[in-house]
């Protein structure tokens, strides 16, 4: 059956207030063929499956399924399956005091810089952000950081450096993350890794080890 088809089967079970739904694509061929026409899904490749997100507003399902007739035409076959759905949040009413407002980045990247020791040097950073539609945005808004996509998280790392070597200034990580805020894109920012007064020997800076790879 056709991917496209295959979706709107799927579609056809979802709750009529579904928010965002998890897909996952096995193509029966190579995965890189695939994973070049799902490029606008922002696909994380686990194995030979290819998994993404979509979201019902902002016309969410019509862009996966133009995706996937792309994907027909090039008669790159494969079985579309639904991993998980998460429904719309329930609409708060008058009775209910109103929601705060989402913490901004710029705070709590200045809260997680005060914890530090004044004679911090290399930082490992993570930015999980609340929503997968922001992944784009906050990498193009974030450039100066260098991210990294983290694979099955809705997450970017990167590396700050507070004297010399790889790693981008803590003042040009706090207008990232302005620049984030001004475009009301939020989540958490956690500082995974840290040293203290290194001195960088034939080197741009250290390297820590994650799940057996250098970052």
């Amino acid at each position: 059956m056709r991917a496209a088809d295959q979706w709107a089967q799927i579609e056809e079970t979802l709750d009529a207030e579904w928010a965002e739904a998890r897909l996952v694509f096995t193509p029966e061929g190579p995965a890189s063929e695939a994973a070049a026409v799902l490029a606008p899904m922002q696909p994380v490749r686990v194995g030979g499956e290819l998994r993404f997100h979509v979201t019902r507003v902002e016309g969410g399902a019509e862009r996966v399924r133009n995706t996937l007739r792309t994907l027909d035409r090039n008669r790159i076959w494969g079985t579309l399956a639904l991993l998980d759905v998460t429904a719309a949040a329930p609409v708060a009413t008058s009775t209910l005091a109103p929601q705060a407002p989402a913490p901004r980045l710029t705070d709590a990247w200045d809260d997680a810089l005060s914890e530090l020791p004044p004679d911090w040097s290399d930082l490992l950073c993570e930015l999980e952000l609340d929503s997968s539609d922001h992944v784009s945005r906050a990498a193009l808004l974030g450039a100066p950081l260098n991210p990294s996509r983290v694979q099955d998280a809705i997450a970017l790392r990167f590396r700050a450096s507070g004297k010399q070597g790889y790693g981008v200034s803590p003042q040009m990580a706090r207008r990232c993350f302005e620049r984030m805020d001004a475009e009301s894109i939020t989540g958490r920012i956690t500082i995974l890794h840290g040293l203290s007064d290194t001195e960088n020997a034939v080197t741009q800076g250290p390297v820590w080890r994650l799940a057996g790879r250098s970052v």
